[in-house]
């Protein structure tokens, strides 16, 4: 018995990339996660929306990149050497880049460890959240890419 519990546990976690953008700290389902990139040039794209900065060339597939930061609306900071490009792939869509702050590591979370997001209405943040991790002492909110990546901007 204590074997198949122990197996059953190993299917209940999910691994998360855990990002920083400014001083929080956000988590990526890992199975979405393409490749990370270094910065590279971004050829712009006109008459497209702000946070969308333009496309790469990513061995040989143009892929469009969006700014994290100005999705969730705020303010653009200096690029670093721990800058990076998330590419993101999800189900039947094309792969999408992120530019987030850092990538920090690979964090497994059990389902007990993750809480659902509350909803809020009058904090349009919280709908790119759809849990939060706890890690030891540490929270992370996990996005929810279908939200982050869509087209509509939040008013």
């Amino acid at each position: 018995m204590d074997e198949i519990s122990v197996m059953n546990n190993e299917f209940d976690t999910t691994q998360y990339i855990v990002i920083n953008i400014g001083d929080e700290q956000y988590g990526i389902d890992i199975k979405y996660v393409d490749n990370i990139v270094r910065m590279q040039k971004i050829t712009r794209v006109p008459n497209c929306q702000e946070y969308f900065k333009g496309v790469i060339n990513l061995r040989g597939e143009v892929v469009p990149v969006m700014s994290f930061r100005m999705k969730v609306g705020l303010p653009e900071t200096d690029l670093t050497n721990k800058t990076r490009i998330i590419i993101i792939k999800l189900e039947q869509n094309a792969p999408v880049g992120i530019i987030v702050d850092a990538v920090r590591e690979v964090v497994t979370l059990s389902e007990n460890n993750v809480d659902p997001a509350a909803r809020n209405s009058t904090n349009t943040d919280a709908s790119y959240i759809n849990g939060i991790g706890k890690c030891g002492d540490t929270l992370i909110s996990l996005l929810d890419l279908n939200v982050v990546i869509s087209e509509k901007d939040k008013e």
